[in-house]
């Protein structure tokens, strides 16, 4: 007899990072002991990082299994014939305790032929920042392959990109093919398509322990760029409490921002299994049969399956996700 699906929470994946730091753990509980935490990630089927279930009868199951036995149930009707088995997101918490590399990302074509993976267009949501800190996005004037290449040898290519500073809810979306860092002193949720391929190329002259810097790809990275996009990356987007704001809504994903102080009644009209980040507060997730408690810097899977919900808060800022 199958298992009744349910809403599913997952042990965290920890990673950690040369930049990482310590906010993960004290502001969003994960259990660590490293001072280097960069990364939870939250719900993953990156081979070799499958979430496992941590809550119900299916506790201890992981994520891949669970896809092969209630496909369409589990990720939607539409999400399974595109995708198949295969689930198209990757969600995580990040800590920069130092800079991140300058970096992009292919586009589903590109990462398909050369990593038979999919492309990774991603979005953050800046949970806290340090005075002063910022996000690397684009440039700050206009670049071709010509003039990048120009600065990349002429180690000037800090000259050309954009800084910008950020701020607790400032949100950005990045699309594959546009570079970009995260810098020192953000924490933040992050949005993603399923992928680990990543294009470094510049990493601030940086050296391990043992005195070797990290790989750059800049003999690939210069396939992947996308000089013509437009400066759209900003996202503007409505705080109205207790009703459902979009943030990005994209081929790969939608976002919404919730902002609830009372108890919220969801329908699930999309085809399509809902992910919610608690980015703040608590909240309890109530279906007929079950409830679930999130606080800040969980996640909570909600399967195609489950139509009708009820979220019960006092206080929290949430993340909502689906395709």
């Amino acid at each position: 007899m199958t298992i009744k699906l349910y809403p599913l929470k997952f042990h965290p994946i920890l990673k950690d990072k040369i930049w990482g730091g310590t906010k993960l753990v004290s502001q969003l509980n994960k259990s660590s002991v490293s001072n280097q935490l960069g990364e939870s990630w939250e719900i993953s089927t990156v081979p070799g990082d499958i979430s496992k279930v941590v809550n119900g009868d299916l506790k201890s199951r992981n994520l891949q299994d669970l896809l092969e036995l209630y496909t369409a149930d589990l990720i939607g009707k539409k999400n399974h014939e595109r995708f198949g088995n295969n689930f198209p997101l990757l969600i995580k918490f990040i800590d920069a305790k130092q800079d991140l590399s300058i970096q992009l990302h292919p586009d589903d074509n590109l990462a398909k032929a050369r990593h038979n993976s999919f492309g990774k267009t991603e979005m953050w949501y800046v949970m806290q920042a340090d005075k002063d800190a910022n996000l690397i996005v684009g440039f700050n004037q206009k670049v071709n392959k010509e003039v990048y290449l120009r600065h990349l040898e002429e180690k000037t290519l800090t000259e050309i990109l954009n800084f910008d500073k950020v701020k607790e809810g400032d949100t950005y979306f990045i699309e594959a093919g546009r570079v970009h860092a995260i810098g020192a002193g953000v924490m933040l949720a992050e949005i993603q398509q399923t992928s680990d391929v990543t294009y470094r190329v510049y990493d601030w002259e940086r050296v391990d322990d043992e005195g070797n810097e990290r790989d750059l790809h800049n003999d690939i990275a210069i396939d992947a760029f996308k000089f013509n996009l437009k400066d759209d990356f900003r996202v503007d987007y409505k705080k109205r409490r207790n009703i459902t704001n979009e943030m990005v809504s994209c081929p790969f994903f939608t976002t919404n921002y919730l902002e609830l102080d009372r108890e919220l009644s969801k329908e699930n009209t999309h085809d399509s299994f809902i992910i919610y980040m608690c980015v703040d507060g608590e909240v309890e997730v109530t279906t007929e049969n079950t409830k679930e408690l999130i606080s800040k810097g969980e996640t909570i899977l909600m399967p195609a399956a489950i139509k009708d919900f009820t979220l019960k808060t006092k206080n929290a800022k949430l993340l909502e996700v689906y395709i």
